[in-house]
């Protein structure tokens, strides 16, 4: 048997354990990991029931709920399924060849946003800051909102200091909810966004703090909030937080679509 063990085999090994590791990775995040690893405890005791010891009757029974298995286990890590598949879709070097294949007239490295967008939306952060109005501005870098975008309500307008100074006044009907910006133009307000429920997010951010974790892990917008108790502002980009971010710095992560 071991003089059948090739390079393929090898390679075999190799893949399915980078796999696995990633399927790891993802769900060390959530509070699936011990499920996910319950269910590779039972693989391998499916394996080696069947394949290695090559019991006919219990294997059988095993290979009969692995089978069903499969499908149940889309159902429960639907979620992290859908994860796995971003992350290895915005892959940093997968996306440099995206931007390669689409042709953009943008260079790698480049700003992604132009300076006269996003001066405004820096102004009105500060101006927020300072009198310590809340708000969630989420800024679409390659990936579409269109679903977030729809479930807000509709503005289409140039993007405007005066007029995101407004949208998230205390009393204005929309100051709940985010904003969602795309090439220099405010979309919608009041849009609903994924909540993030990770464990490791600080005990004083609230919702929107959450919400624009939520958006950063499921896609490859940049969130700014400006806090309602502390006026700090704090971004999120990827999955990570900057916290309490200066003029300067949110000038240069706005153009750059990131951090």
């Amino acid at each position: 048997m071991l003089f059948n063990f090739g390079i393929k085999d090898i390679i075999d090994i190799l893949l399915t354990a980078v796999i696995l590791y990633y399927f790891y990775k993802v769900m060390s995040e959530t509070r699936s990991v011990r499920v996910f690893s319950g269910v590779l405890i039972f693989i391998t005791f499916w394996i080696i029931i069947s394949k290695v010891l090559e019991m006919k009757l219990l294997g059988s029974i095993l290979d009969q709920l692995v089978s069903v298995g499969a499908i149940a286990l889309i159902v429960l890590f639907q979620d992290e399924i859908r994860h796995f598949f971003y992350d290895l879709g915005t892959h940093d070097r997968l996306g440099k060849i995206v931007h390669y294949l689409r042709n953009d007239h943008k260079k790698l490295g480049e700003y992604r946003h132009e300076r006269n967008d996003i001066y405004p939306i820096v102004m009105a952060c500060l101006n927020m800051s300072k009198q310590k109005v809340g708000a969630l501005i989420v800024v679409q870098n390659d990936l579409p909102l269109g679903d977030f975008i729809d479930s807000g309500e509709s503005i289409d307008a140039r993007v405007s200091q005066r007029l995101i100074e407004n949208i998230f006044f205390k009393n204005s009907p929309l100051h709940d909810g985010a904003m969602i910006v795309k090439d220099g133009r405010i979309m919608a307000a009041a849009c609903i966004m994924p909540t993030s429920h990770d464990i490791d997010i600080p005990k004083e951010f609230g919702l929107r703090h959450r919400a624009a974790k939520g958006t950063s892990n499921d896609t490859d917008a940049l969130a700014i909030v400006v806090s309602e108790e502390t006026g700090n502002i704090t971004a999120a980009y990827k999955g990570k937080f900057k916290m309490r971010v200066t003029s300067e710095e949110l000038e240069e992560i706005l153009m750059k679509g990131g951090f």
